[in-house]
């Protein structure tokens, strides 16, 4: 089986997804870092050196390698992932996808510690992080709505929601 987490950035997906392949004993996979591991480079070199046309390529031909393997898995999607191509639906297809819902305000205190690792919000400032997060959200929730489990993870502790994600999978 395997168990793709989507949502926006600073939604949880790393921390959660690490929590419940320990719990479940599946292996984990992050999608940003394996493109980053296949291709030497960071994300945020592909985008510089190469642009993200480029790097929605490299992301989608990555998915479709890792959703196409018969391992137990656990797989942490990018943020924009969902956005682009037909992935949302090769996800649904060939994983239970899992979308972490966050509020706009969670996202923003949880992302603007992060800016230097995060391309698309580095240039924007604190005041106006807000803003950007609800108008991409907007644009984006269309996507991570077709995952079929979504679990709020606003003030909830890592453990409860691995524990939730594991009941909502397993009944």
């Amino acid at each position: 089986m395997i168990i793709s987490l989507v949502g926006y950035m600073g939604s949880g997906k790393s921390h959660i997804s690490k929590i419940l392949s320990e719990k479940i004993n599946f292996k984990l996979i992050d999608l940003d870092k394996e493109i980053s591991r296949r291709n030497k480079l960071t994300i945020p070199e592909i985008f510089e050196k190469k642009g993200e046309i480029h790097f929605r390529k490299l992301e989608r031909e990555t998915l479709e390698e890792l959703l196409a393997t018969e391992e137990n898995l656990v797989l942490s999607l990018g943020g924009g992932t969902p956005v682009y191509y037909n992935n949302m639906e090769i996800v649904n297809l060939n994983s239970k996808s899992v979308f972490l819902r966050a509020s706009i305000q969670t996202l923003s205190e949880r992302i603007s510690k992060q800016k230097e690792k995060r391309p698309i919000i580095a240039n924007i400032s604190d005041e106006n992080l807000s803003e950007f997060i609800a108008k991409h959200l907007f644009e984006r929730n269309e996507f991570y709505s077709k995952a079929q489990f979504n679990i709020i993870t606003d003030s909830r502790e890592p453990e409860d929601i691995v524990n939730e994600i594991i009941e909502k999978l397993y009944l």
